[in-house]
């Protein structure tokens, strides 16, 4: 139900953000370059959704396996040293998650106390901001939830995009249509 809650908000989160992202930028452009005008907050409103939707997404890319990795050497490890090392990988990430997550807390924190807005917008610093803290905890969640994988078995490590892989298959689909089409 959790899992489930998250995917659904992070999902939901992602396409809003891409959208509105989108929207800005189209109507900025429309307005510059058609009317010679433009949105004064545009730019810095587009860097702050395009912040929140990176790291929104960095934790839903641990989901769907869309990050890449150099795994070569862990592929032809045996299954049980696959998922020590995984489990140790997982573990260093967690680690990185929790510094980045307490500077964030500092920093977030003095932003708060100083009371600093936006340049362009009347929005506090801290909640513009606050993806630093959000970002890092959807990924350790989602660490988490890859770790506990791993000692209930349901997993040997991290689904890792495969790029050689997926190149190689799509040159083999390009050549059964190439020869496909020349018998026509």
């Amino acid at each position: 139900m959790f899992y489930r809650i998250i995917n659904q908000i992070e999902e939901t989160v992602i396409c809003l953000l891409l959208a509105s992202m989108t929207l800005l930028v189209f109507f900025e452009v429309l307005l510059r370059f058609g009317f010679n005008t433009g949105i004064m907050w545009a730019q810095e409103a587009t860097l702050h959704l395009s912040a929140w939707m990176v790291l929104f997404g960095a934790s839903y890319g641990i989901k769907v396996g869309s990050h890449i990795g150099v795994d070569a050497l862990v592929k032809i490890m045996p299954s049980r040293v696959r998922k020590v090392v995984s489990g140790l990988s997982i573990a260093a990430c967690l680690f990185y998650c929790g510094l980045f997550t307490k500077g964030a807390w500092v920093y977030l924190a003095k932003m708060h106390k100083i009371g600093i807005e936006l340049d362009d917008m009347p929005i506090p610093k801290w909640i513009a901001h606050s993806i630093l803290l959000i970002g890092m905890v959807l990924m350790a969640i989602r660490l988490l939830i890859l770790l506990i994988g791993i000692f209930t078995g349901k997993t040997e490590g991290f689904k890792l995009a495969d790029e050689a892989k997926e190149s190689m298959h799509l040159a083999e689909e390009t050549k059964a249509a190439t020869q496909g089409g020349d018998e026509a």
